[in-house]
């Protein structure tokens, strides 16, 4: 049986296991990445970590699939997930977070695109003005 995918879920390049990479990486489409890799991702497209890999960078991608280790801030612009082989040790700024049982995340999530609204409530109680922390999000 053909398994039909969308042309965005199909790897358009591939860091194997044993390959080892240092620097600035840039990338267009789907990239894996399964083996080591130092340094910073830029893409607005699909990276997947696989479960052999072990990255080291900053990265700054349009989605993101952990199933390996990746040490460093991690901005998305739409999905971030971790699968239960995955670990994240940083920060991780995105509209969505899905970290399945068994992942290990260690580090802050910070929601992009989250639209704070001020309530009734917050209009007339000084202490709850819309600033930071004591804002509610609707």
């Amino acid at each position: 049986m053909t398994l039909w995918r969308k042309s965005e879920d199909m790897v358009g390049g591939f860091l194997d296991n044993g390959t080892e990479v240092t620097g600035e990486l840039q990338f267009t489409n789907t990239l894996r990445i399964d083996g080591a890799f130092h340094g910073s991702i830029l893409s607005k497209d699909r990276l997947i970590v696989g479960e052999g890999a072990v990255v080291h960078a900053d990265i700054k991608v349009g989605d993101i699939e952990i199933r390996g280790q990746v040490y460093g801030n991690v901005a998305v612009e739409r999905q971030a997930e971790i699968l239960s082989t995955g670990v994240l040790r940083g920060d991780v700024h995105s509209a969505v977070l899905i970290i399945q049982a068994g992942a290990t995340f260690e580090g802050h999530s910070h929601k992009v695109g989250a639209v704070l609204q001020e309530t009734p409530e917050s209009q007339t109680d000084p202490e709850r003005s819309g600033k930071g922390a004591e804002s509610l999000i609707q």
